[in-house]
């Protein structure tokens, strides 16, 4: 079992503020606030290609137009899976490319990953991952083994139950780092203070995840470990020390498939119970697995527990109201852990006994377009609308039903 209060450095997805809205990142959140769009270009042929200045440099970029807003600014898809948000005073010049939108092949997106990282990157290239490293082959290889078993369970499990899921059309790209600290300064912009207390991070701007090696954390290490064969790596990896970390690089890749193969829509408005909730119910640790994960959606028992801990001063249907409807519990660090532990029950519970409506409310959620964002006098109102759409007007009920069904699998 592991408190993620008690270890802050493994709770990398308690950081959700940054994935939605990077509070180091202003031109996100300016443009997110314009909710008069204008434009949604999703299915264009023919490339974009504009110069922006910014910071005093000129800047071109080719790729997919997503959104224009009224005053002017877009919102551009580069070939690399980049979500560039540029603004109308940035603009030097906007055109059309004759050639048509196409994502980089994986060796492309392997040579424009290597030239912006710092000397001594690798490229390690699975089926369907680049993992570009500074750290050894055989811990590369690892993480592409891990992520390659996720891919397969996560797209048969929502192809099993009948979701109308795809196989990504960007390039899955990973990046892994020999050290803490060469991690905590590439994802620095992005998280700020919080790059250094946070182990792996997907980031919905670049599309990438990025962490660093963990079997150089020197809680892992015995006397004796090395960095050395894939066995060795399995074995350090496979310790009950380890389960938290393992679970988070987990985590972080699934919010990049769900991102990325028709399940969510980057920079959409998501609730966090469901978004956060789905990835810690793919996330769940397997000890009695070499690689520390095995499956999907086994009993998250440390969530198990801290949830019936948080059921002592639980309110019913309030906490239900309040988690479906509102982001601020998992923003909240005194809230957070009780708010990711609920998020998961609920998704276990609604998964296992209301699957018809779990998927009615996901294809929901998949519709949901980019920057399309209620006012916030509305949201609560909505969130709660398309949760009763999905599963019934009777909260009562279900938040009741709900409680006794996780009682019982205690």
């Amino acid at each position: 079992m592991w408190d993620r209060n008690a270890n802050p450095q493994w709770a990398g997805y308690n950081q959700t503020m940054p994935k939605l809205c990077p509070k180091n990142n202003r031109r996100f959140a300016c443009f997110a606030a314009i909710l008069s769009i204008a434009l949604l270009a999703g299915n264009a042929l023919a490339a974009d290609q504009i110069t922006f200045r910014r910071g005093g440099k000129e800047t071109q970029i080719s790729g997919k137009l997503m959104v224009t807003a009224k005053d002017g600014g877009v919102m551009l898809l580069a070939s690399d899976g980049t979500l560039w948000n540029i603004e109308p005073q940035e603009i030097v010049d906007h055109k059309q490319d004759a050639e048509p939108f196409a994502p980089l092949s994986q060796s492309e997106a392997a040579k424009k990953v290597r030239d912006e990282l710092p000397a001594g990157f690798e490229t390690y290239t699975t089926a369907h991952y680049v993992i570009c490293h500074n750290t050894s082959r055989a811990y590369a290889q690892w993480v592409g083994a891990l992520y390659e078993r996720l891919y397969t369970a996560f797209l048969n499990y929502w192809r099993n139950r009948g979701f109308k899921i795809h196989d990504p059309d960007l390039p899955l790209l990973v990046l892994v780092f020999a050290t803490r600290d060469g991690y905590a300064a590439q994802v620095q912009p992005e998280l700020g203070a919080s790059a250094s207390a946070i182990i792996a991070f997907y980031s919905l701007r670049s599309n990438r995840v990025t962490m660093y090696d963990l079997t150089g954390v020197e809680s892992l290490r015995r006397k004796g470990d090395t960095r050395g064969s894939p066995h060795e790596i399995n074995l350090m990896l496979a310790r009950p020390e380890a389960e938290a970390m393992v679970a988070t690089i987990i985590h972080e890749a699934t919010h990049q498939l769900a991102f990325n193969c028709g399940l969510q829509t980057r920079f959409a408005d998501i609730p966090l119970w469901i978004l956060e909730g789905l990835a810690v119910y793919f996330e769940t640790p397997d000890l009695g697995n070499s690689k520390g994960w095995k499956t999907i959606g086994a009993v998250n028992r440390a969530r198990l527990d801290r949830f019936g801990e948080y059921y002592q001063t639980r309110r019913p249907k309030k906490s239900l109201l309040s988690l479906i409807s509102d982001d601020t519990r998992f923003r909240d660090p005194q809230q957070a852990v009780d708010a990711y532990a609920e998020a998961w029950a609920l998704n276990y519970y609604l998964i296992h006994q209301k699957p018809k409506e779990f998927l009615a409310y996901m294809e929901l959620m998949a519709a949901k377009k980019t920057l399309v964002v209620p006012p916030p006098e509305q949201r609560v109102e909505l969130r709660i609308k398309e949760f009763k759409t999905a599963f019934g007007d009777d909260l009562d009920r279900l938040d009741a039903d709900f409680v006794k069904f996780m009682q019982r699998l205690r």
